[in-house]
């Protein structure tokens, strides 16, 4: 059974956890204009890594899903998504834990771990080498995204994430404020990520670099690849898999 839970971020805006199964804590992160229940509930993600012996615990970012949605610029500073994350484990307590996240969650696990985070494992999905060095290309498509709604040509990555965003019912006023709260992780920083770090990664998904070069940087990075693009990989039962082969496998 998957419960949900509240709690006030240090600067008072209301997260909301969405959780399921007992055991070892494990920390999934959505992607942006995504939440906790299209990212890993649907699909079965959680209840395969649950399945696994987890304690699946899948905050909603901030201006996402059941969460907090200001539209004050005040309350989107730089790097503000991993400091939530950071009040959410000390809000539950917990010691010992594995991180992952996809997409926007994968950033901001690399934030994390850039800033200390000290999970046994971590997943970075849905993310390739430049998202995490250069912010910038990827924040420039969506403000773009979001400054021209209903102008989009059909079948574009443009209109196609305008299609998500009006399926998961996202508020474009606070998301884009979310694009200022980006910060850049340096090679140097990745490169002193001591633990193992799982990449997985669509065959397809280019959309934010090069996921082998990730890997290849990071001292204990493995790729996984899965079927699909980056939108069409979330829906596939092999992400799901890879999580919880990455996370139950001989550490390397």
């Amino acid at each position: 059974m998957t419960t949900t839970g509240y709690f006030k971020a240090r600067d008072g805006i209301s997260i909301a956890w969405r959780e399921v199964g007992q055991g070892r804590p494990l920390i999934l992160i959505h992607g942006y204009f995504s939440e906790a229940d299209t990212n890993w509930i649907k699909f079965g993600h959680a209840a395969k890594l649950a399945d696994a012996g987890y304690r699946v615990i899948m905050p909603d970012l901030r201006a996402h899903g059941l969460s907090g949605k200001p539209h004050d610029t005040a309350f989107y500073p730089r790097d503000i998504l991993a400091d939530d994350q950071f009040a959410l484990i000390e809000h539950l307590g917990i010691g010992d834990y594995d991180l992952g996240g996809y997409s926007l969650g994968g950033r901001t696990v690399a934030r994390m771990l850039a800033r200390g985070a000290a999970p046994g494992r971590a997943i970075i999905s849905g993310m390739g080498l430049l998202g995490l060095t250069d912010t910038g290309k990827r924040r420039d498509h969506f403000r773009f995204v979001l400054d021209n709604i209903g102008a989009h040509e059909k079948g574009s990555p443009a209109w196609m994430a305008e299609a998500f965003l009006k399926t998961t019912g996202g508020d474009p006023v606070a998301l884009r404020h979310i694009l200022d709260t980006s910060v850049d992780t340096e090679e140097a920083q990745l490169r002193a990520f001591n633990l193992p770090v799982a990449v997985i990664c669509g065959e397809d998904d280019n959309d934010n670099g090069s996921a082998s070069a990730l890997a290849d940087i990071l001292p204990r990075g493995k790729l996984f690849t899965v079927p699909g693009n980056h939108m069409s990989a979330v829906i596939k039962p092999e992400l799901g898999q890879a999580i919880a082969d990455a996370l139950t496998g001989e550490a390397w």
